[in-house]
């Protein structure tokens, strides 16, 4: 299969018509017309019907539209980012979960330039899985997150070694003075809750679990689990909920937060993909350590 086969598909799905597409793509109709029969045997499906104008997709056609816009999409842009890399040289692949690429990666990148000197960086913030995924698979040299012993991370210690970077840790917290608009279940508090799975989830699920957390009830669920959302809900006072210290600092600072119950300390946690052994990586990982220890000697 030739990329320029799902190129040419896509180009078929705007225009409706074989010969618009053909002069788009800038070759003739009948070699336009080749190419998609082409993509048809090698997918073993029809894809469009020929049988009315203008050209419309088969059920197997629109299904695998999608496919096909993701999958150039994907492409085009690794293709722009390894010739942004060609152009600009040597760069940090960073994953980070959401809310530290916010609150704690600024000032430790900061941190890393005044070490390394001026450095180029890469990072994609995304949720626990996709960033496991990222550093394991797509192409990441590092990958921050937070840790406790209770929530495992599911990565070979050879393979991916980590380094404690910072400390943190999740504290419920809510709106003072009670508001009116919490309903009341007993004595119960309502809970902002992440969604079902999420890690932050499962670390306020913990949280929860200690002895002295308050009693609640579920009075919101947030399916993304982005934090800063959970935040701005919280602020809102629509209940309570378990975030990260270093997001909430500047609203227990001037009062629009209190903390409502035992914190759970985290670690904040660097790791690496080992395979990744390039010069600049190493440099990265060198400064890191030395970061990390003196951090650790602040303690």
């Amino acid at each position: 299969m030739e990329f320029k086969w799902l190129e040419d598909f896509l180009s078929l799905c705007e225009t409706h018509s074989f010969s618009r597409a053909a002069e788009q793509r800038g070759v003739t109709q009948s070699a336009f017309s080749r190419r998609i029969r082409a993509l048809e045997s090698w997918m073993g499906a029809e894809l469009v019907s020929r049988d009315s104008f203008p050209v419309t997709l088969t059920p197997e056609g629109r299904s695998f539209r999608e496919t096909a816009e993701e999958a150039v999409r994907m492409i085009d842009a690794r293709r722009a980012e390894f010739r942004h890399q060609k152009d600009s040289g040597p760069v940090i692949a960073l994953v980070a979960l959401h809310s530290l690429t916010v609150t704690f990666l600024p000032h430790w990148l900061t941190r890393l330039r005044e070490v390394l000197g001026p450095v180029a960086t890469r990072v994609k913030p995304e949720n626990y899985d996709r960033c496991l995924e990222a550093l394991t698979e797509g192409g990441y040299d590092f990958f921050l997150t937070f840790h406790h012993d209770a929530v495992p991370t599911p990565l070979d210690a050879r393979a991916y070694p980590h380094l404690v970077v910072g400390h943190d840790a999740l504290v419920a917290v809510a709106r003072p003075n009670r508001p009116a608009l919490w309903a009341t279940e007993g004595e119960a508090l309502p809970l902002l809750q992440y969604s079902r799975g999420s890690f932050l989830g499962l670390m306020a699920a913990i949280a929860q679990a200690q002895p002295g957390a308050p009693r609640v009830y579920v009075a919101h669920t947030n399916e993304a689990s982005m934090a800063e959302a959970m935040k701005s809900m919280a602020v809102e006072g629509h209940g309570i909920c378990w975030l990260p210290r270093r997001m909430v600092a500047p609203e227990l600072a001037d009062g629009r937060l209190i903390v409502v119950g035992p914190e759970l300390p985290l670690e904040l946690r660097l790791y690496r993909n080992a395979a990744r052994g390039r010069g600049l990586t190493n440099r990265v990982w060198q400064a890191a350590s030395q970061l990390s220890a003196d951090y650790a000697k602040m303690e």
